[in-house]
């Protein structure tokens, strides 16, 4: 069966509705409380590449699953409607596919950053490592 609507195609779909911040708007944003990142990446990316300081990792194969409350996955850290989740992939072709369908999941409160995580290292915006992120998160659940 020949592919009728390709990937591209799908994510310039995406991106005509849905909210994209650059690089730079996010990081003017860091020390918002209301805005919450969140690094759809394989673990295995965050692990070899680093993550932003304060992005919980959501694996993409799981947002759907732990963003709905009605999910025995669910994850209470996207339960704050007063948040803003802005999500990142590599490139951002996972992150404007995974803003879209939590939007049409009904969230209204979610975003994605351009480029992705390859934009945001090119621009000279701050990595924190992976055993760093782990222990900062270790630390917030008082272990």
């Amino acid at each position: 069966m020949p592919i009728t609507k390709g990937f591209r195609q799908l994510v310039d779909e995406a991106n005509a509705c849905i909210k994209t911040y650059s690089v730079t708007q996010v990081r003017e944003r860091l020390a918002d409380g209301r805005m919450q990142l969140v690094d759809i990446r394989d673990i295995r990316e965050a692990e070899r590449e680093g993550t932003i300081e304060g992005a919980v990792l959501a694996p993409r194969g799981m947002l759907e699953f732990w963003v709905d409350p009605a999910s025995p996955y669910f994850k209470p850290v996207f339960g704050d409607e007063a948040k803003e989740y802005v999500l990142f992939c590599a490139a951002s072709w996972r992150s404007a596919l995974a803003t879209k369908a939590l939007q049409e999941m009904g969230m209204t409160n979610v975003a994605h950053i351009d480029g992705g995580f390859a934009t945001w290292v090119k621009d000279g915006a701050p990595v924190q490592s992976w055993e760093a992120h782990k222990a900062q998160a270790k630390a917030a659940k008082g272990g």
